[in-house]
């Protein structure tokens, strides 16, 4: 039985040869030759949501939508929310600030050329706005984005920014602009808060452990955030040569995460960013992160 609390499911349309854990195998330089998988596999995504009458938010790469606009306006077509996720799925903390501007500012553009409509959400490659590139929270206030999904409260080797709040909020960037943050989804655990947002959790933690998580959440009145990937329901993808806690982090469980989406579909209530958020109370105190 659904619970009455309606979350956000968010999609982040890439491919699996643009994810971070497979950089060491693929250089940017390759992803033209690489086999182009994401348009199928999000159409499947596409179907399921239509089936179960749910809609989404999809987190879009600019490099997918500048080849496939016409995935992009499926997408639209069928009423889900189109969001930005960069162009070129780099980790921010490895760009300069100039970079990182002119690829906002274009994948921005292809999206908004593509929809016809106003692109205001963000979510950064592999949550990589954390202590070390703040400033991106500055050039997306200045780009003309007005809410955010990329802080992960948690301590992990690639991203995350602990301290910081684990609900909706609105956040100040350093320069003084302001964005509403939906930060990834944890459950507390004792003093432990486990990541329990969706991707390589929802495949390596057993079902049972991410329906109780995200329960807990529900159950305390809030709302939870979800993500999950195109290629996560692609057992079939090409596998790469990469180091074995890579190969585990991206190759785990792939065979198992549509039918979890299925139940997870089944157990909760969903629906796109903007709708969840038009519907939470955000303290007007701004926070500084």
């Amino acid at each position: 039985m659904q619970t009455a609390i309606q979350n956000a499911l968010t999609i982040d349309v890439e491919d699996y040869f643009q994810v971070a854990a497979l950089a060491e195998a693929v250089k940017r330089d390759d992803w033209p030759s690489m086999e182009y998988r994401v348009e199928a596999n999000t159409d499947r995504l596409l179907e399921l949501f239509d089936r179960h009458e749910i809609k989404a938010t999809f987190f879009t790469l600019g490099w997918v939508a500048e080849r496939s606009p016409d995935l992009v306006r499926r997408i639209q077509g069928a009423g889900h929310e189109i969001a930005s996720h960069g162009y070129s799925h780099q980790l921010i903390y490895d760009q300069t600030p100039e970079v990182f501007r002119e690829e906002t500012r274009r994948s921005k553009k292809i999206l908004e050329d593509i929809i016809g409509e106003s692109v205001t959400g963000y979510r950064a490659a592999s949550y990589s706005i954390t202590s070390r590139s703040r400033w991106a929270l500055d050039v997306l206030c200045e780009e003309g984005f007005t809410w955010d999904s990329s802080i992960f409260p948690v301590h992990h080797d690639r991203y995350g920014m602990p301290g910081t709040p684990f609900e909706p909020y609105q956040l100040r960037a350093p320069s003084g602009g302001l964005l509403t943050e939906f930060p990834l989804s944890t459950c507390p655990v004792g003093s432990y808060r486990l990541p329990i947002a969706g991707g390589g959790y929802f495949r390596l933690f057993p079902y049972w452990l991410s329906r109780w998580g995200l329960g807990r959440i529900n159950r305390a009145g809030k709302p939870f955030i979800f993500y999950l990937h195109p290629w996560e329901i692609d057992p079939e993808q090409p596998r790469l040569k990469v180091k074995a806690f890579s190969r585990f982090r991206h190759y785990n469980n792939l065979d198992k995460c549509m039918g979890r989406l299925e139940s997870l579909l089944g157990d909760f209530r969903f629906g796109s960013v903007s709708s969840v958020l038009s519907g939470v109370t955000i303290s007007s105190e701004a926070v500084a992160v």
